[in-house]
This record gives structure tokens, C-alpha cells and sequence, in this order.
């Protein structure tokens, strides 16, 4: 049985395939053998392959995260949720290897649970694919002692902010595209993104449709609804953050130097989750890359107030949230519009096998 969880089919770009493109950032079933089925030189070995996958600063703050999961039980009375024992579990991480690893041939991997969703595509002893990569935080900020505080993800808060706080009348009325944050990420966790697509609320972002019991599943719905009331979202503001092709925002090419210089920094925050050698965050040392690059944000501008952020370009999707809890429950996510998954890279391998 605990084979059956830690092991999926061979990558590839068909039906077959679907399993390994399912993901969650909820604290739901994200499919694998989570930490409570694994014995201890088992967990080493996963979180082992975990980190190889990881720049440092990422494998720390993957680790951090699934530690806020006791801060977070402790928030919420240590009260049991979700049809199980212990809502909020730092066990309730699953891993799950998808192929045979190792040499020739294709497989990858994946490892999410609450606010962590990792996935990774190897072909022929090469990472040719890293995306989606979703980090979050809740609480987003915590104390610690002496009066520091605890923020994993905020200087993927601070940089946006920056930036658009220090944007022109002019490109601040184009970057701002409402003055009211959407609830969650636009793109939720959708296999791929298309335009159009809009917020899908948390009751939907559940690995089974349905909890058994009744009572759980209407306290889920309800906490469903209310965040999707805050945000007092109707059509028109929907149809403004919608996700779009074309991007929304303001262009890297109309930024100064130092705004140039806080974009780039921001893109790192993302793209330098994974080792150097993955990351394509050199690409946009290029200025011509980077001034496709746009910038949108919705909300307040004013730390503390419920705020969203996209950063778009070819082959680039960012988003950021924090929006819950008073604005103390963050979502982040790297994405490839075009290639998530490696779907490019698969579609390539088995058009090449048909020739």
C-alpha cells in the first residue's frame, strides 16, 4: 500500500499523466506517502530529494512553513478539522516519485501539503521543470522573541509593495488595477491556465468534492463564502483581475532604474527557489527580457491592508495574496503559462518517438 501511495505513472502528455498535474496549496489529501507513513530514514531521504530540488534560502523556508502548521493549530484552539484528528498536521505532507528515478528516461516529483506544492520533471539526469511552485504562510507573520517577527515570505510581500508604492501618478493608476484585493490567486490550482480564468473559491481547491460529514463540509462551505463576501467582489471586478494573455499592468520598460532593480530583485523572491543552476532567473538580467516583464496589483497599497499582485510575461506567471485573516494568511506561486509541468518538454519527447 505505502508503495502504491509514493509511486505514480511515467510522466507524459496525455490522460495518463493526470495524476502528477493534480495540485493543492489547502490542507487537503495532495496525494503521496505523507510523513505519518514513512519511517524516519525514509523521511530523511524524501526531505534528501526534497532539497536537492531547493535553493538553500527555499529549503528553509519549505521547512518553516510546515512548522507554522503548529502555530497555527496552537491560533485555532488545537481543535480537530478537516474529518481528521489533527487539522493542522506537520505529518500531513505527501511525497509521491512519479517513473523510475535515476539515469536515462523520464520521471519527477512531487511534495505538497498545506501551503507547499513542489513539482518537479527530470529527464535524462536533468531538472527540465519546476513549475508550479507554491509557497504560503499562515500566519503570515508570527512573534518571536525579543520582539522579532517571524515572516517567511515577506520580502515577497515588501518588494512588490516597493515597487508600486514608488511608481509615478501616471504608472501607479495603471499598475493599481482595483482598490479592492481578489480573495485568493486568480489562477487557484488549476492544471493549466487559460484566459479568462477567474477565482475559484476555497470550497473548490479540495481533493474530493465533498467531505463525508456533512457538519465538516458546511462549516468548509461556509468559511468558503465569507472570505468570497470580504472581498466584495463582483462582476466587474472579476473581469478586471482576471487572468489575461495579455498581460495587465505596467510594463518593466517604462520602470527607472531602481524600480528596474526592485522588479528584478521581486522575480528572485520566485525564481530563485530552485538551485542556480535551474533557475532561469539570469534570463532576466537581460534588459530586453525584462522589459516585457508587467506588473499589476490590487488593494491597498498600505502594509497590513488586504493586497494582491501579479507579475506576467512570456513564460512567466507570478502571483501573490494576502488577503485572509486580516491579512496574515499568504499564498505565492511561480508559474510557466506555456510549459508547466514540463508539458512542452513531453510533447517534444513523444513527437520525436513517433517519427
Amino acid at each position: 500500500m505505502a508503495g502504491a501511495q509514493a509511486s505514480g505513472a511515467v510522466p507524459a502528455d496525455d490522460a495518463s499523466d493526470a495524476e502528477r498535474r493534480r495540485w493543492f496549496y489547502t490542507p487537503t489529501d495532495h496525494g503521496g506517502l505523507t510523513f505519518h507513513a514513512q519511517r524516519p530514514a525514509q523521511q530523511r531521504a524524501a526531505m534528501r530529494l526534497v532539497a536537492s530540488g531547493l535553493s538553500t534560502p527555499a529549503y528553509v523556508t519549505v521547512a518553516t512553513v510546515i512548522g507554522l502548521e503548529n502555530v497555527l493549530d496552537q491560533a485555532e484552539g488545537f481543535v480537530a478539522r478537516f474529518d481528521r484528528d489533527r487539522g493542522r498536521d506537520p505529518g500531513l505532507y505527501h511525497f509521491r516519485v512519479f517513473g523510475e528515478p535515476g539515469g536515462r528516461g523520464t520521471w519527477g516529483w512531487r511534495f505538497g501539503g498545506h501551503h507547499v506544492s513542489l513539482n518537479n520533471l527530470v529527464v535524462d539526469g536533468a531538472v527540465v521543470a519546476t513549475t508550479p511552485c507554491f509557497l504560503g504562510a499562515d500566519p503570515a507573520a508570527s512573534p518571536l522573541l525579543g520582539g522579532a517577527v517571524n515572516r517567511p515570505l515577506g520580502r515577497v510581500e515588501d518588494l512588490a509593495r516597493d515597487l508600486v508604492r514608488s511608481l509615478p501618478p501616471d504608472l501607479a493608476g495603471r499598475a493599481v488595477l482595483l482598490d479592492r484585493a481578489p480573495s485568493d490567486l486568480v489562477t487557484a490550482n488549476r492544471t493549466s491556465v487559460a484566459p479568462g480564468d477567474r477565482i475559484v473559491p476555497l470550497a473548490g481547491i479540495w481533493r474530493d468534492a465533498r467531505f463525508p460529514d456533512d457538519d465538516e463540509q458546511a462549516r468548509l462551505q461556509a468559511v468558503s463564502d465569507a472570505i468570497d463576501e470580504a472581498s466584495g467582489y463582483g462582476e466587474t471586478e472579476h473581469s478586471a483581475v482576471a487572468y489575461s494573455a495579455e498581460p495587465k499592468g505596467v510594463a518593466a520598460a517604462e520602470l527607472d532604474t531602481e524600480q528596474r532593480g526592485l522588479l528584478r530583485a521581486l522575480l528572485g523572491t520566485y525564481l530563485d527557489r530552485v538551485p542556480e543552476g535551474v533557475s532561469p532567473s539570469r534570463r532576466y538580467d537581460d534588459d530586453t527580457v525584462l522589459d516585457a516583464v508587467h506588473v499589476a496589483w490590487a488593494g491597498p497599497t498600505e502594509p497590513g491592508a488586504p493586497h494582491y499582485y501579479r507579475v506576467q510575461g512570456p513564460r512567466l506567471l507570478v502571483e501573490w495574496d494576502n488577503t485572509q485573516r486580516g491579512a496574515n494568511h499568504a499564498h505565492s506561486v511561480w508559474r510557466d503559462p506555456a510549459a508547466d509541468f514540463g508539458m512542452d518538454v513531453l510533447a517534444r519527447h513523444r513527437a520525436a518517438a513517433h517519427r
